[in-house]
């Protein structure tokens, strides 16, 4: 079926900051559509007036619909980088692009235009004739644009036939600082594009709905189609919804309507238009008059950039009432748009405005609504959960913890930071979230209600044109009599945590005498002092560091504790260091409260955490065990983790424990250091027993971006084990007590197409000396097919020892380290005899030389033949001492069940011949069954961090 639109864009307002002038610019679209391929044929007349002081001889058009053209654009790659395959997989069809593009001046004139390979999703044209300022020049152009599948981005077509249309055209990109603005479609919502008039005249076959921002202005309709004529003026975009029935419900306000199809199918009609009219109130109260007749809020706005922890668990046991889910709900999306749409800043770069007025807003409505509301909601009420601070805590409260939870790993970025430097989680959550902090921050440091009073203001004056930071930041500053240069020097633009502390508190009955020390040495900034009475402020005062040696005096009012700040205005690093008692004989030291299984960090108790565990081998049987540690969902800068457990077969007990210190650098590549000792007690042999002890460092080094997936680390330690003597498995005497001293470095990048990985290793003792390097490659083709390829090359130094404990294993380490989880690691026969481990020689099958006493070098590779069936081939060289080097290979087939928790590989053929044809058959396969779940949530980590 062909489905004809016909666009007519009439008068575009074109807005440069490099001067104060205003002129408009015009487009007229001519489109045709072919809903069987999702293919618009499309003839367009733009009339480009130069606004700017400049003279031209290029004009730039975004086409942020090429992005999805193939798998080298900026966006392919920012997918790759964030680990979804998608759109790396995607059928050719399922892409978009925009492509026959031809381009003609005022006089028909053919223009010439180009696209690199950097920016493949913009259209420079170039001029024959130099435009001057104030001049004009009509461009005609025929293209034909491909709208991609709607899986991506939620921008397309889905297989229901509905399309979600956004930023699929060619416009004039934005002229500032002379220049035009080039950003690439990376996914981020932040288009360049001038503000514009728009008239737009749509023809659609019968049986199509059509729901947009824009305003209807009449709809013509025969038996065979329908005509829309749309219009919108002052526009940098707008959204427009095809479906064969219309999702879509409409709502009237005071002075515009609400569209929306807004997941609510629990909450009946009465209480969405309650919950809508409440928020449209509310936010025309506090940020001011939306300049539109119409808004669009959508599920797909929404499913973009939803609310976090809200609405993601199950409906059984998510924790608010599906009307309080709802209305939050359309507070944030609604919000969203609203900013998009009418206040226009340099959206990549200076995000954190939006963001900040969003999230700022949405706590002021819940303090104001919702005033008693918690983090888990009803899960408060339970009787069982309230000793946990995370059911305690206020709802509003939950924004700290997320930013926090980035700053204590060392992963925050500066807020000034543009939208594209940022790694998934900072601009999806903790950015947002820490850029409505800072305000809530200011606005109660000025304590005349400065940021909501500067909110308005600034909309008011710049709605429906191009503003910036320096507006904001001059409204601010006109709106409080305090020094606020602070605010942006130290909380918008740089990575400058802020940490207090008290420093020399002494009282007497009437006063308080303290200083602070500003524990990260940043510049100093604002934090207010408590005094608290028996659970109840006596007093709350502002205080300004100058520097660590202030005394400040304050009058007491019969305080019993004093606490900076106490209702987490300042968004701080540490907050459990910011409270001092005033009794008598009162240590200052948190009373230890014990947790079940895990908490928010609770600033003013020292948490510890118990849980019970269950854990597995053959010799020592089911090992139950209670866990005890202080790990919070935050990290901490110290960590002990005891597991003392007990072993059913041998009816002893075992265990193993660690202790860390965690040390984060903020302003060098080298950004994290541990500091860690960590022992363990378990059997290697039905009737032995080894204990590990393994002090060590590892240092952690990341590039400057901190979106490359590059990371290095430096890992040292010595390894020191006892083995009791076996009577079972035979041992040397060198192999029972010994200590192993071990550095390895460690170079890895990994991306959803490519991964790479480097180490070298270094081992020495009194017995030993060895060397070895690994490097590891693996590549994604765009038909699903996968290459590995693994090379491990090894030697000694010196080899004292006569046994082959010591020695490089082609199929199965000893593993004398104690790093790998083995399942019965003295085995040499039967099922558990099976486990793999890939490492060392990496081989698969069981060979007659197993072992190298002098050097190893081995490649293993591996090719998908369909799906999670692969084939794969191991080849190696190993050479013993007063022995000719002898050559291995194997070969087979790998069931990639489920990667690193269930593979299995059947031998085909090898150095022992065709094994699948010899006997015991059965006992040649090999398995990886893992159930650590730490690697599950590695693979949850990487999409974010």
């Amino acid at each position: 079926m062909n489905i004809i639109f016909r666009f007519s864009f009439a008068y575009v307002l074109f807005f440069a900051c490099a001067c104060s002038v205003t002129a408009q610019n015009s487009n007229r679209l001519w489109v045709e559509i072919d809903t069987e391929v999702h293919r618009l044929d499309i003839r367009q007349e733009i009339d480009y007036y130069n606004s700017s002081t400049d003279t031209i001889s290029e004009i730039v058009l975004n086409d942020w619909n090429n992005a999805y053209a193939d798998v080298k654009t900026p966006l392919a790659e920012r997918f790759s980088d964030e680990f979804y395959r998608g759109f790396h997989l995607a059928k050719e069809e399922e892409r978009g692009k925009t492509s026959n593009i031809t381009i003609t001046d005022n006089n028909k004139t053919l223009l010439s235009w180009k696209r690199t390979e950097k920016n493949p999703d913009i259209v420079v044209i170039q001029l024959l004739n130099k435009l001057a300022p104030n001049q004009k020049i009509k461009l005609r152009l025929k293209y034909t644009v491909k709208i991609p599948s709607s899986k991506f981005t939620k921008f397309g077509y889905d297989d229901l036939g509905n399309m979600y249309l956004k930023s699929w055209f060619l416009t004039p990109a934005r002229y500032e600082n002379h220049d035009f603005v080039v950003y690439n479609n990376e996914n981020l919502d932040d288009i360049a594009n001038t503000v514009t008039d728009y008239d737009l005249e749509l023809k659609l076959a019968k049986g199509f709905t059509v729901t947009t921002d824009l305003n209807t202005t009449e709809e013509i309709s025969n038996n065979d189609y329908a005509v829309y004529k749309l219009s919108g003026k002052n526009r940098v975009d707008f959204e427009l919804f095809i479906e064969p029935k219309s999702s879509f419900t409409n709502f009237k306000s005071e002075r515009f309507e609400v569209i929306t199809n807004l997941d609510g199918d629990k909450v009946v009609p009465e209480d969405q238009a309650k919950a809508i009219d409440c928020v449209v109130r509310f936010v025309k109260n506090n940020i001011g008059d939306y300049p539109f007749e119409k808004i669009v809020v959508s599920q797909t706005d929404y499913e973009r950039n939803p609310f976090y922890g809200l609405s993601q668990l199950p409906s059984l046991i998510r924790p608010f009432t599906d009307e309080f889910t709802y209305e939050l709900k359309f507070l944030k999306t609604y919000l969203n748009v609203f900013l998009n749409n009418s206040l226009f800043i340099n959206n990549r770069k200076e995000s954190w405005i939006h963001n900040g007025i969003q999230v700022f807003i949405m706590m002021k409505y819940i303090e104001e609504n919702y005033p008693d509301a918690k983090m888990l909601g009803k899960a408060a009420t339970f009787r069982l959960l309230k000793s946990y601070n995370l059911t305690n805590l206020d709802f509003n409260e939950q924004y700290s913890y997320f930013y926090m939870l980035m700053a204590r790993k060392n992963l925050d970025q500066e807020l000034g930071a543009p939208k594209n430097y940022l790694i998934k989680f900072n601009e999806q959550i903790a950015s947002k979230y820490r850029a409505g902090l800072s305000l809530r921050f200011l606005e109660n440091y000025s304590e005349n209600n400065a940021v909501s009073s500067s909110i308005r203001m600034f909309y008011t004056e710049n709605k429906t044109k191009q503003t910036s930071e320096s507006d904001f930041e001059n409204i601010l500053k006109r709106q409080t009599a305090k020094e606020i240069d602070w605010f942006f020097k130290t909380i918008i633009h740089s990575r400058d945590l802020i940490d207090y502390k008290f420093n020399k508190v002494s009282k007497t009955n009437d006063s308080i005498y303290f200083s602070l020390k500003n524990k990260t040495n940043v510049n100093n900034v604002p934090v207010p002092v408590y005094g608290i009475k028996n659970g109840e402020i006596v007093f709350k005062k502002w205080l300004e560091p100058a520097t660590n040696d202030s005394v400040y005096s304050i009058k007491r009012n019969d305080a019993n504790k004093i606490v900076l700040n106490y209702k987490n205005e300042v968004p701080e690093y540490n907050l459990r260091n910011n409270w001092k008692s005033l009794k008598p004989f009162f240590p200052n030291n948190r009373p230890i409260k014990f947790v079940f299984m895990k908490d928010l960090e609770d600033p003013f108790y020292n948490q510890v955490l118990y849980v019970p565990t269950l854990e597995y081998n053959l010799y020592d049987g089911l090992i139950p065990g209670m866990r005890l540690h202080n790990k919070t969902i935050l990290d901490k800068p110290f960590i002990f983790d005891i597991n003392p457990a007990y072993s059913t077969n041998t009816n002893t007990f075992s265990g193993s424990g660690s202790f860390t210190i965690n040390q984060n650098y903020r302003s060098s590549r080298l950004y994290n250091v541990k500091y860690s000792l960590s022992g363990s007690y378990f059997h290697y042999a039905p009737d032995a027993f080894y204990t590990r002890f393994n002090p060590n460092i590892q240092i952690r080094i990341r590039e400057n971006d901190f979106r490359d997936n590059r990371k290095q680390l430096i890992y040292l330690r010595q390894v020191m084990v006892n083995r009791e003597k076996s009577a079972i498995i035979s041992n040397d005497n060198s192999s029972e007590n010994y200590s192993v001293f071990n550095a390895k470095y460690f170079n890895t990048k990994t991306e959803v197409t490519a991964h790479s990985n480097f180490v070298s290793d270094v081992q020495l003792s009194d017995k030993f000396g060895k060397i070895a390097t690994e490097f590891e490659y693996r590549k994604l083709f765009e038909n699903n097919r996968q290459i590995n390829l693994r090379f491990y090359a090894g030697t000694f130094l010196y080899n004292k020892s006569n046994s082959d404990f010591f020695n490089f294993a082609l199929d199965r380490p000893t593993d004398y380290l104690f790093d790998y989880g083995y399942y019965g690691r003295s085995e040499s026969s039967g099922f558990f005899s099976q486990q793999l481990i890939i490492a060392e020689g990496g081989f698969k099958s069981k060979l007659d030389t197993a072992f190298a006493n002098q050097w190893i070098s081995t490649l293993n590779a591996g090719y998908t033949i369909w799906n999670w069936i692969e084939v794969y081939g191991d080849i190696g060289v190993l050479k013993n001492r007063t022995k000719n080097p002898v050559f291995a290979f194997d070969s087979g087939i790998r069931l990639n069940l489920v990667t690193d928790y269930f593979e299995l590989y059947l031998p085909v053929y090898s150095s022992n011949g065709w094994e699948i044809g010899q006997k015991n058959y059965n006992e040649k396969i090999r398995f990886i069954i893992t159930f650590s779940p730490k690697i599950l949530v590695n693979l949850f980590n990487r999409k974010w961090f």
